[in-house]
């Protein structure tokens, strides 16, 4: 069996594309609401860049934010950078946060290292996150609801798990961010409390 002959409009599409999914896609039977929501979430473009990101206030905001809360939990200290020690820089990962009616709760600036900048046996040994494992949650909601707890959820705006590291991490300064001195990085070490 062929394929039926493709129309000259279909052909003539801007992307190439001989079946673009404009075609066969609608939104027409959506809610009213859900429509807004869909508009909603679509209408904000999260920056890529840190030149994009600080052009916006609330990104700004967001970005105060996120250093400040690192800063109160004493996640590094800012010190000199030692000879024949490796520098890995870091990143803005940027995520816009939504109430179930599609209203902007805030915005998010999540400094994180960017790690695919670092090999395997010379820079680090091995990986792990900090993640409570979905068994512990289930058995942690099956005793609850066996005992009658009263469950809420809540969403932490900083979260940070600690382990155990074995050697020093140096990260370069966050872009927009300076010491006044070329030499000092942001350092991870090891917390013993």
């Amino acid at each position: 069996m062929t394929d039926p002959p493709l129309s000259s409009s279909l052909l003539n599409d801007s992307s190439g594309n001989p079946y673009p999914l404009v075609h066969y896609i609608t939104c027409n039977n959506f809610s009213t609401s859900h429509s807004a929501f869909l508009t909603t979430i679509t209408k904000i473009v999260k920056p890529r860049h840190y030149k994009d990101a600080i052009k916006d206030p609330r990104w700004r905001q967001a970005m105060t934010e996120e250093i400040y809360a690192l800063e109160d939990n004493q996640a590094w200290t800012i010190e000199d950078w030692p000879p024949g020690k490796k520098s890995i820089r870091s990143k803005r990962v940027s995520k816009v946060k939504y109430k179930s009616d599609g209203a902007i709760k805030r915005f998010e600036a999540r400094l994180v290292v960017r790690s695919n900048h670092q090999l395997e046996g010379f820079d680090f040994n091995e990986t792990f996150s900090l993640v409570a494992k979905m068994s512990t949650v289930r058995t942690f909601l099956l005793i609850a609801v066996a005992k009658g707890w009263e469950l809420h959820q809540m969403e932490d705006d900083n979260t940070f798990l600690y382990g155990d590291l074995d050697e020093e991490v140096f990260m370069w300064l966050p872009l927009g961010f300076s010491s006044g001195s070329p030499t000092k990085r942001c350092v991870r070490q090891q917390r013993f409390e």
